[in-house]
């Protein structure tokens, strides 16, 4: 990496490197039908737009939060636009995974620069505790050991530990902000302490246009409550999110992650929150070799804890597997243990398999090398506005999906539309077992192309228009 300056200073910089039926309360999801047509949105200046991307995962950061703006900061060049990202110094960072091979993602024209940070998450482990970081603790056990670590995440770092960035953040951004000419920044999350920093250059540089970029819930997120958030931090953290919403220019959504209550509680202009659904980008499928397995494998992507409702599909396995038909399960991913142990003790080891964590594109050649993905909604009040990114990809590898949620989801809404698959209650376990024999008597096909709505490519040529005007 060429260092644009020394290691101990603030950062270095490297040149190397839905569907409309879903989006009811807010505007449509952005589609393009004419992305080849480079765009540039100051068309009386000879100048690229400049926009700096504000993100805490990068590669070699892994999982899914590092795929959007990695993808979609590989495009922007293609439009007339300057791409700038700031992030953490991977010495100084504490991600859920790490995966090298998304560093080919990196598009030579992206400048990238790279601060210090303090990190809580080392610092526990110094001292002995068992605070995790992996992302939102979202797998995290019921032990009192975790329970305790939780506590202390959800009252003492709010709105979250990896505020340990912010101060050199925002530091470093002011400086691109001057010297760079910057005009737009986004500020993506989780985590949330990342919008902290987008609020901070809105009060400095109050004509710079800020895209706030949630991926996922903030104070509405499902596991939320596992945090024990007692009144006080509760409140500062609804202050923060306040505060967050009201001074954004945009407000781009993943998936419907403000509720109208909301949108009313804080005032908020209904005309500057957008779906950005996530998506696929098409340059990962090529060269992928097809060679399915024999027996009929399901695979499932993804972490799940024990707020994922697997049992009633686990049952329904059994079922299958005791009318002597041959099924295998393919668990990609982190499962806690505990549940681990409940699915083996309904599952014989040799119909399950359980791998921790691959790389991104290992994970999408296991993907495409299924008979049948599976896709399952947490329990959770407000689950119906959840939409796994993992979703777009599933659509795209032409498998049919088995989605375990519930009615008139969003998730449903968009499977329906792509006649991608089925979507089942957790409870419906008659419903399952008829899906997956059915697939199972059948040699899995698709005639519907996963549309280009989706494509990530396609996406950001219609994000920059949306955010330029």
């Amino acid at each position: 990496m060429e260092k644009h300056e020394n290691d101990s200073a603030s950062g270095h910089y490297s040149t190397s490197s839905s569907s409309s039926k879903a989006s009811s309360a807010f505007n449509a999801p952005i589609a393009s039908n004419d992305a080849s047509k480079a765009f540039t949105a100051s068309p009386a200046s000879n100048a690229s737009p400049r926009i700096l991307i504000i993100t805490y995962y990068w590669p070699p950061c892994g999982g899914a939060g590092v795929q959007r703006w990695l993808k979609f900061s590989k495009y922007m060049p293609e439009y007339g636009w300057q791409p700038y990202v700031l992030t953490v110094d991977p010495d100084y960072a504490e991600y859920p995974a790490i995966d090298h091979s998304l560093e080919k993602d990196i598009n030579p024209l992206v400048r990238i620069y790279k601060t210090r940070a303090v990190n809580y998450f080392r610092l526990a482990k110094k001292k002995g505790s068992s605070v995790k970081a992996a992302a939102g603790f979202a797998t995290g056990g019921n032990s009192f050991k975790s329970k305790i670590a939780r506590f202390i995440r959800g009252n003492f770092f709010i709105p979250d530990p990896r505020k340990g960035w912010n101060r050199f953040a925002v530091e470093k951004a002011a400086e691109l902000i001057r010297s760079e000419g910057i005009e737009y920044i986004v500020t993506t999350s989780p985590p949330h302490s990342t919008q902290l920093i987008g609020l901070k250059l809105k009060k400095q540089f109050p004509d710079i246009k800020w895209i706030c970029d949630l991926r996922d819930p903030w104070t509405d997120i499902y596991y939320y409550k596992k945090f024990y958030p007692t009144a006080l931090p509760g409140l500062i953290d609804k202050k923060y999110e306040k505060a967050v919403f009201q001074n954004a220019d945009l407000i781009s959504m993943a998936g419907n992650h403000i509720s109208q209550a909301k949108i009313i509680k804080y005032k908020l202009d209904k005309n500057k929150l957008f779906l950005l659904l996530n998506g696929f980008d098409e340059e990962d499928f090529p060269d992928i070799i097809i060679n399915k397995p024999s027996v009929f494998t399901i695979t499932y992507a993804g972490s799940i804890s024990e707020q994922y409702p697997v049992s009633g599909f686990v049952r329904a396995v059994k079922k299958i597997l005791s009318l002597q038909k041959e099924i295998r399960i393919n668990f990609i991913g982190h499962v806690n243990q505990e549940m681990v142990n409940n699915i083996l003790n309904e599952l014989p080891s040799s119909a399950v398999q359980f791998t921790p964590y691959l790389d991104h594109k290992e994970a999408i050649t296991q993907m495409m090398n299924s008979h049948m993905l599976l896709l399952i909604i947490p329990d959770h009040e407000k689950n119906k506005s959840i939409i796994p990114g993992k979703l777009f990809e599933y659509i795209r590898t032409g498998n049919p999906i088995l989605s375990i949620g519930p009615k008139d989801s969003d998730v449903e809404k968009i499977i329906d539309d792509t006649l991608a698959g089925k979507n089942y209650e957790s409870d419906d376990i008659e419903g399952i077992i008829n899906y997956i024999t059915t697939e199972i008597e059948k040699k899995p096909h698709r005639t519907n192309p996963c549309p280009e709505i989706y494509n990530r490519r396609n996406q950001i040529y219609e994000v920059l228009k949306k955010i330029s005007f």
